[in-house]
């Protein structure tokens, strides 16, 4: 069969080099809308500064470090301020158990600092994840659990009077080997593979979830941290997350920022998903995580000194002008390292 060009009939012009173009150049819109193409304003509008309030876990910053890698990386533009205020031991109920950390000091009590914290941070945004420690990693107590509610109500009034939101966090799952429940006298499995003091977080958890109701802004973490250990555990009954039985380890880190991103903006979580993968396999992810994780402990360090507290053993960290100015620097790099990693 010959090759012959078609030419068109005399009466219709051949279309311009530009309308010829056109499915192309439509197919490659619909490509670069593969982006979430909501515009940046509308992704916690209005918020510039947030600050995380918590214990240890949120102090390790772990979670704090991976929701700021998803704010530089999709909205480079906005410039959030990120700060990282959570304080080994703390609680929000005010307990401590006797003989706290051998006697040497109690648990330190969000009571005493958050009324420094908040007109000195001045945050649009607060995340708050606290419970791990208020019930004292003891049996579910009435008086105790009634501690807990009353120092969340507390925060969250203090907070929103203040003139910012808040977001609570549920606790994130307390599991070891050891917390690993026997079976019943029926030789079954109870319902959960998480028993002993998780089964109080379970408790503290659903509180939590139920304010939701009244209007509050509740993420869950405990629930999908209890359910992807079990699912895990199917598999390899020794998994965690938390060789201690409370702090998570990256992964554990990865799955609370992973449900606060997919709660802010779900059509995004693909997205960040897909993002993390392709940072962990370029070398210069490691080299932009290693920055973020430096402005983050930079600035919450000195914000922690600035602010203070009673905790004893917490790095003092730089003052805060030269902290500042060191986050600056760092932040610069940051931005240029994201524009090479992902320009557009």
């Amino acid at each position: 069969m010959l090759d012959v060009a078609v030419k068109p009939p005399p009466d219709v012009a051949p279309k311009p080099p530009l309308m010829r173009l056109l499915p192309t150049l439509f197919t490659l819109l619909l490509a670069l809308c593969a982006w979430p193409c909501h515009a940046a304003d509308e992704f916690l509008p209005g918020i510039k500064r947030i600050v995380f309030l918590g214990d240890s876990i949120t102090h390790g910053g772990g979670y704090v470090e991976d929701f700021e890698l998803y704010l530089l990386t999709r909205y480079p533009a906005r410039r959030f301020e990120i700060i990282d205020l959570g304080l080994s031991s703390e609680t929000v109920s005010g307990l401590s158990e006797e003989g706290h950390a051998g006697g040497k000091f109690p648990r330190p009590d969000l009571h005493e600092r958050l009324d420094r914290a908040l007109p000195k941070t001045k945050p649009d945004l607060v995340f708050a994840c606290y419970g791990m420690n208020d019930g004292i990693y003891l049996p579910l107590d009435e008086e105790r659990f009634a501690k807990f509610r009353d120092g969340i109500h507390w925060l969250h009034d203090k907070v929103t009077a203040a003139g910012a939101q808040i977001i609570h966090l549920t606790p994130p799952t307390f599991h070891s080997l050891a917390a690993r429940p026997t079976p019943g006298p029926d030789g079954k499995p109870p319902a959960s593979m998480l028993g002993g003091y998780n089964q109080v977080l379970d408790q503290y958890a659903a509180w939590l979830l139920d304010q939701r109701a009244q209007g509050w802004r509740v993420i869950d973490i405990h629930g999908p941290m209890n359910a992807f250990i079990e699912g895990q555990r199917k598999s390899n009954p020794d998994f965690v997350f938390a060789k201690d039985g409370v702090h998570p380890n990256a992964e554990g880190h990865a799955l609370i920022a992973d449900q606060i991103i997919s709660a802010l903006a779900p059509n995004d979580a693909a997205w960040w998903q897909k993002l993390r993968a392709e940072l962990a396999a370029n070398p210069k992810g490691a080299e932009l995580r290693k920055l973020i994780h430096e402005d983050v402990h930079v600035l919450g360090d000195a914000w922690l000194t600035d602010v203070g507290h009673k905790r004893p053993g917490v790095n003092p960290g730089l003052p805060l002008p030269e902290a500042e100015a060191r986050a600056a620097e760092v932040e610069t790099k940051i931005h240029a390292l994201v524009a090479e990693l992902h320009p557009g």
